[in-house]
């Protein structure tokens, strides 16, 4: 059965969200005269959204715990008016370079396409703003009330995309949230792995086996075209 649709993790797949978990942190680092490294950063982000996340509350909420607790951990004080410090950020987190470019192709070429994410409604609509395409379906974690990689979101975007494993193709940068749980629906499943970068980045270390690698986004267009366009 031909694809249908391309679906999409958001934060960490086709927003930069590493480099805007980092550069959120470094005026604190700044301040405080910490010298941490990325990957150090990175690792914190990970465990503490991770633990936050293992009972629904608003990812606002989610956003506030971890920034508050990896300054904790780094010594770094934080003012009252400083907690929601990687609220305010987000909404300003950029698409990768090819984000954009990649987006408008699969839709020319007749894909339908959907973000399943870990976020508020309300904040990824600030963020969708950085698109130039729009998105056919839209599933979040306020909308499941619980976060990848539990299984019901993914069961609600199942139900929502109304089709059945064989014509959705999830893109995704994290093992743990996504390629996973995403897996085990029958979905194809594409990490994104991109070079110089950690693999597993602000996520959870996990073993998954997608489908396919790739290292941008852009490498999705021959990818499909190889492998899933001939059954068109």
């Amino acid at each position: 059965m031909p694809l249908k649709w391309i679906t999409f993790d958001c934060y960490g797949t086709l927003i930069d969200w590493e480099e805007g978990i980092l550069k959120s942190l470094t005026p604190f680092l700044k301040r405080a005269s910490k010298d941490v490294s990325p990957k150090r950063l990175l690792a914190l982000y990970a465990t503490l959204e991770s633990e936050a996340e293992k009972e629904w509350r608003p990812y606002r909420e989610v956003l506030q715990i971890v920034g508050t607790k990896i300054t904790q951990a780094l010594g770094i004080p934080l003012k009252d008016s400083e907690r929601d410090f990687l609220v305010r950020a987000l909404p300003f987190w950029r698409p990768f370079p090819e984000a954009n470019e990649t987006l408008f192709a699969l839709k020319a070429r007749g894909f339908k396409l959907a973000i399943i994410s870990n976020i508020d409604n309300d904040l990824l609509a600030q963020t969708l703003k950085h698109f130039e395409v729009s998105f056919d379906l839209l599933v979040t974690a306020e909308e499941a009330r619980c976060y990848k990689p539990y299984p019901a979101i993914f069961s609600l975007a199942q139900e929502k995309l109304k089709s059945p494993p064989s014509e959705i193709f999830h893109v995704a940068q994290s093992l743990f949230h996504d390629i996973s749980p995403a897996r085990r629906l029958g979905w194809k499943t594409c990490w994104v792995r991109r070079p110089g970068r950690d693999p597993h980045g602000a996520t959870p270390r996990v073993e998954a086996q997608p489908d396919f690698t790739i290292s941008n986004l852009k490498e999705i267009l021959p990818l499909l075209e190889e492998k899933c366009l001939h059954e068109r």
